[in-house]
């Protein structure tokens, strides 16, 4: 078996160590003997590497940068995107990246900056002068779906760790949110909603990166990715996930949710 990797314009949306998703993905793959290899998803791609990809991972960037691919990822790449996540190909988009598939960015000096439209959220920045969202989250999944499909992959209650920076305010129209703030901001300390869910596409300002701190997630993806390609349900092989629970307990202890974990 094999999986492509498409990885949204690494050089322009790699910040805060979202290449972290990257390598997690490609490691989990690896361990289990599944062929992988990482398309880079840039300027200089061609909108046929976009419809040729069975998993894609976008980033985080600042404004600038992430104006300069909101600008490039427009026409037929845009199209192929679109497409592809319709119809069930997973991804994973952190912190920016969300913006890029939600109707506009207003960002805190300058223009507004079209989405993709294909979720039904606006991201504002209320301003330069206005706090930043910044620490510790934590969030619980509401998706029936995707918790049912997550309870075969991991022994812990469904609930997501990260870490959330962003100025920018996400406000969710029709879209499904991704889960439940617990600690922290979400999508704009407000509403208590945190990201957004689409087919199988995850959108979420928690990175640090994410993956690495929640492997049923990347497992997730990479076995919907595998159902999508075979068109047969694959039962992925156990590895040995000992320190990541060990990481997530102390994080949760420190956080003060020890009492959510079976395993703490």
């Amino acid at each position: 078996m094999e999986l492509r990797i498409g990885w949204l314009y690494p050089t322009l949306m790699s910040t805060y160590g979202d290449r972290g998703n990257v390598i997690c993905l490609q490691q989990r793959c690896q361990w289990r003997n599944i062929d992988v290899a990482v398309v880079r998803l840039d300027q200089n791609a061609t909108p046929e590497q976009f419809d040729q990809v069975d998993v894609i991972v976008g980033g985080g960037a600042q404004d600038r940068q992430q104006e300069i691919v909101m600008r490039d990822l427009q026409g037929e790449k845009a199209a192929k995107l679109r497409s592809q996540l319709d119809h069930g190909i997973p991804g994973v988009f952190t912190c920016g990246s969300p913006q890029l598939l939600g109707k506009y960015y207003e960002p805190g000096i300058g223009q507004r900056i079209d989405g993709l439209g294909l979720l039904d959220l606006v991201t504002k920045h209320p301003g330069l002068n206005t706090p930043r969202c910044i620490g510790n989250v934590a969030f619980e999944l509401v998706s029936p779906e995707l918790v049912a499909a997550l309870e075969p992959l991991w022994p812990e209650p469904p609930i997501v760790v990260g870490f959330e920076n962003h100025g920018g305010r996400t406000y969710l129209g029709e879209t499904q949110p991704l889960g439940k703030v617990m600690i922290g901001y979400g999508n704009n300390g407000e509403d208590g909603w945190e990201g957004a869910l689409h087919r199988h596409a995850i959108a979420t300002y928690s990175h640090g990166p994410l993956l690495p701190k929640n492997p049923f997630l990347a497992d997730w993806l990479i076995q919907t990715a595998l159902l999508q390609k075979y068109n047969r349900q694959v039962t992925l092989q156990k590895l040995d996930d000992s320190l990541a629970i060990q990481a997530r307990a102390a994080l949760f202890k420190r956080l003060e949710l020890s009492s959510l974990l079976k395993t703490a």
